[in-house]
């Protein structure tokens, strides 16, 4: 089982949790992005970079994501990909996307890029709160639990 972060657009303060989450846990916690980044030093974090474009990240994620693992993500198709292989999918904000929870996802994201698309203002996602942080931090523990490492 390992965690895998769709890291272009992780905030900082989610990635500095996860990584102290793997290796309090020891678990392994791959970052993939399409730039550069800095990890601290661990046996259990790694980086994958790949080449820029539109989906690379997400198709590595979901080319090396097998059942059980967990997926760090904001992005609503990557998630609904992940779960249908037998991941479980979580968002920033501590959002768990379940089977029974992503098609709703799906439907709201379809109808708000709608929306924008004829030129409704629909506003932005507010900046990550305190609130946020412990939700994400919460529910990576009770995946951790569930999901100890071998």
């Amino acid at each position: 089982m390992k965690i895998w972060v769709d890291a272009d657009a992780c905030p900082v303060a989610i990635k500095e949790i996860l990584f102290r989450a793997a290796d309090r846990t020891q678990t392994e916690t791959t970052l993939v992005a399409n730039h550069a980044m800095r990890i601290p030093p661990s046996k259990y974090l790694h980086f994958v970079r790949v080449t820029a474009g539109f989906d690379v990240a997400d198709n590595e994620i979901v080319k090396r994501c097998q059942k059980d693992d967990l997926v760090i993500t904001s992005d609503i198709p990557l998630a609904a990909e992940v779960i249908e292989q037998g991941a479980t999918a979580l968002n920033p904000r501590g959002e768990l996307y379940t089977k029974s929870n992503i098609r709703q996802r799906l439907n709201m994201r379809d109808f708000m890029d709608t929306l924008r698309s004829s030129g409704v203002e629909t506003g932005g996602v507010p900046p990550l709160n305190q609130a946020d942080r412990q939700a994400f931090a919460n529910n990576l523990d009770k995946w951790l639990a569930n999901h100890p490492s071998e």
